[in-house]
């Protein structure tokens, strides 16, 4: 057997050479797929990872801001939480979730939108409107900047457990896979080669037997030949011999 390493356990024939041969095919084809999808991935997942980064700190900045925000209304306006629980009694910020293809994986996208109206026109209308209103903006930009946060984390997540697992399929084709089908085809060869030189060694004989059992066949025929044609000369001298002794007597 040449070759090293693990193998497939497959009888050698001219077929089974072919469809290792195919298998081997596919298993490039696959490797090659697999790989540029990991690419593909690896470079999306670096883009996410540097929006996260931005939007973390997007995030310190918006919730810095909300804070002394809220804290000027507070000090303006004093306690208005009960208000706003009375007054809003569902969410006019809301989310919907979509889906996006990257190489095949599906990555879920959260975004957010308005629905309804202004609930709270009313709350502040005493002292302290200008500020509430503000407040409120800055908080509807912190909810959505926490939204588009919590959507990079999830694809971050999915990609990072999608590209490992693609990482190590790449490798076992690599490494494992296609050495064991090439190691495979080299012993098949080998095997078929050494069948193809043990058949014309076998004809090498067989002709060599058949030239000698020819050989000998001639050399009996000629030997036939050269006994008739010694009978027939002995035949002729006698007759010869008997000629003679007529005429003489």
């Amino acid at each position: 057997m040449s070759g090293t390493g693990p193998r497939l356990n497959i009888f050698p024939t001219r077929m089974a050479l072919t469809l290792m041969k195919s298998k081997l095919k596919g298993a490039q084809t696959g490797h090659s797929l697999l790989k540029r999808k990991s690419e593909a991935l690896t470079k999306r997942f670096r883009v996410i990872v540097q929006k996260i980064d931005e939007a973390k700190r997007k995030m310190g900045k918006v919730m810095q801001v909300a804070s002394f925000s809220l804290a000027e209304v507070t000090y303006i306006a004093g306690d208005i939480s009960y208000q706003i629980q009375e007054s809003g009694k569902t969410a006019q910020l809301r989310v919907r979730t979509k889906q996006e293809n990257v190489s095949g994986v599906l990555l879920p996208a959260f975004e957010s939108y308005m629905e309804g109206g202004n609930v709270f026109e009313l709350t502040g209308l005493g002292r302290g409107g200008k500020q509430v209103q503000k407040c409120k903006e800055t908080y509807i930009k912190a909810v959505e900047t926490l939204v588009e946060l919590a959507s990079l984390q999830t694809a971050f997540v999915i990609l990072d457990e999608v590209i490992k697992i693609t990482n190590r399929r790449v490798n076992a084709i690599e490494y494992v896979i296609i050495p064991k089908i090439e190691n495979t085809i080299k012993y098949i060869m080998s095997e078929l080669d050494e069948q193809d030189r043990e058949e014309f060694f076998r004809l090498k004989k067989v002709q060599g037997k058949k030239k000698k059992e020819q050989q000998v066949n001639e050399e009996e025929r000629e030997a036939t030949k050269n006994e008739d044609i010694e009978y027939e000369a002995a035949e002729s001298m006698d007759l010869l011999e008997n000629i003679d002794e007529d005429i003489i007597f």
